[in-house]
C-alpha cells in the first residue's frame, strides 16, 4: 500500500504565492491543508482553487496554525504515516519534497529537516537575523545535546505518531526549534537533507521585521535553555 502524507502549511497573507506553492507539489501527497492563519487577503479563496483543504485559524501564530492542522488530522478517518511541514511563500522547493520524505520511507528515519544549504540559497533568500540565529540555536543545541543539525528549517517531514508523542505546545515562533528539541530528548531519529531556498514572494511576517526577529529569537532561545537545564 502506498504510503500516506499529509502536508501542513501555515500561510498568513500569502495569496500571491499559495497557488504556487500548492501547484509545485508532488502528486503523491494524499491531502494538502492550508491553515490560514488570520489572513486578510485573499489566501483562502486561492488556496482552495489549487485543491487544498483549508482551515481557518484566527489565533496569530506559526504554532497556532500547525496546531490547527494536526487537529484536523485527528478527527480525520484516514491517518498519515508522515506529516510534511513547509511554508507558503514559495521559498521552498516544494518539489523537493521526495527527498525530503524518502528518509523516512527507505531508511526508517523519525524526522527529517530540510537544510538551508549557503550553496543552494538565493543571494537574500535568508536575513542576518536568520543566519544568525541558526547558527546560534544549532550550535547551543550542539552544545548541550550533541546534536548534528545545522538549520532550523520548516522544510521537515516527521512520522506521524512521532509526531503526537512529541506532544506539541509553542503557539508562535518556537515551533521548530520545539519539534527539533523534543526529538532529541525522546531519542529520534533524525538526519537532515540540503534543499534549495529562494526569495520569497512578499515580506517576511518574522525575519521582515525586527520585533519579529527579537521575539522569535527570544522564544527559540528560552525553548533552547528550558530543555538544557530540565
Amino acid at each position: 500500500m502506498p504510503v500516506v502524507i499529509k502536508v501542513i502549511i501555515p500561510a498568513f497573507n500569502e495569496e500571491a504565492s499559495i497557488g504556487k506553492v500548492i501547484h509545485e507539489i508532488p502528486s503523491f501527497v494524499s491531502e494538502i491543508i492550508v491553515v490560514s492563519n488570520n489572513s486578510t487577503d485573499k489566501t483562502d479563496v486561492v488556496a482552495a482553487a489549487a485543491g487544498a483543504t483549508v482551515l481557518r485559524e484566527e489565533r496569530k501564530g506559526y504554532g497556532y496554525a500547525c496546531l490547527k492542522g494536526l487537529d484536523y488530522i485527528a478527527e480525520q478517518p484516514e491517518k498519515p504515516e508522515i506529516v510534511v511541514f513547509l511554508d507558503g511563500d514559495y521559498s521552498d522547493y516544494p518539489e523537493e519534497m521526495s527527498k525530503i520524505v524518502a528518509p523516512i520511507i527507505e531508511d526508517d528515519i523519525d524526522l527529517v529537516i530540510g537544510a538551508r544549504v549557503k550553496k543552494w540559497r538565493e543571494k537574500g533568500s535568508m536575513t542576518f537575523p536568520q543566519i544568525f540565529g541558526n547558527w546560534l540555536a544549532t550550535s547551543l543545541m550542539s552544545l548541550f545535546f550533541g546534536a548534528k543539525f545545522t538549520d532550523l528549517g520548516p522544510f521537515r517531514a516527521i512520522k506521524y505518531d512521532e509526531l503526537l508523542a512529541l506532544e506539541m505546545q509553542d503557539k508562535t515562533y518556537g515551533w521548530t526549534v520545539e519539534m527539533q528539541l523534543k526529538a532529541l530528548r525522546k531519542n529520534l531519529t533524525y538526519v537532515e537533507i540540503p534543499v534549495h531556498y529562494k526569495n520569497r514572494i512578499g515580506v517576511s511576517k518574522v525575519s521582515g521585521t525586527v520585533k519579529g526577529a527579537v521575539f522569535a529569537g527570544v522564544k527559540i532561545l528560552g525553548w533552547i535553555f528550558k530543555y538544557s537545564f530540565k
